[in-house]
């Protein structure tokens, strides 16, 4: 076997035991889930999993960081929009169909969070890291709609987020969708007003 194809058979045994973590954590909780139910739907070995991982909070990790791109993926394509308004409100419609597609389960990170809550824990640190950049993203944008610093503002956002996350999985998914951008238009409206009252 050549190199390329080892290689190859490697980063291939390693995407698809991410491929099931991500699917399985996600669906049914992480502390739910041992590694021989991911070996098992990897198809893969033990000996493989631990030649890519060094144990179950690794692959944790690599499961949150994979979340973590995806939505700066996400936010980076709603920033294309056209004025400072428009991306906010893009970021929201990206959240709202997150949470009106099939299988949704609120925030991987508030859910990770919930099953690592000890602070110090770097399944816990590693949740704190997205959210804080989620937060400095939005913010930002948010401080291009008016003149005055849109901390609080930013801090709006996330917690309509947070709620529109949670409550998006207990109860209809359109009508929670509504009242989250909704919400948004309500602080890109007093973001506004700011201004045009200076």
């Amino acid at each position: 076997m050549s190199r390329k194809t080892k290689e190859g058979s490697t980063s291939g045994a390693r995407a698809r035991l991410l491929g099931a973590a991500v699917r399985v954590f996600y669906a049914e909780g992480i502390h739910s889930v041992g590694v021989d139910r991911i070996i098992e739907e990897a198809q893969v070995t033990r000996a493989t999993l631990y030649r890519h991982f060094s144990g179950k909070e690794d692959l944790v990790l690599a499961y949150l960081e994979q979340a973590d791109q995806g939505i700066r993926a996400q936010l980076s394509a709603a920033q294309e929009s056209g004025t400072p308004g428009d991306r906010v409100r893009a970021v929201g419609r990206s959240i709202a169909d997150g949470i009106r597609s099939e299988g949704f389960r609120g925030c991987a990170f508030l859910n990770a969070a919930a099953e690592y809550p000890d602070a110090a824990h770097p399944i816990h640190q590693a949740v704190l890291a997205h959210r804080q950049w989620f937060l400095d993203t939005v913010t930002g944008l948010l401080a291009q709609v008016g003149d005055t610093p849109a901390e609080a503002a930013g801090r709006h956002f996330v917690m309509l987020r947070d709620g529109a996350m949670a409550a998006g999985c207990l109860s209809d998914p359109g009508l929670i969708t509504e009242t989250f951008l909704e919400g948004i238009e309500g602080i890109l409206q007093a973001r506004s007003a700011v201004r045009s009252a200076g």
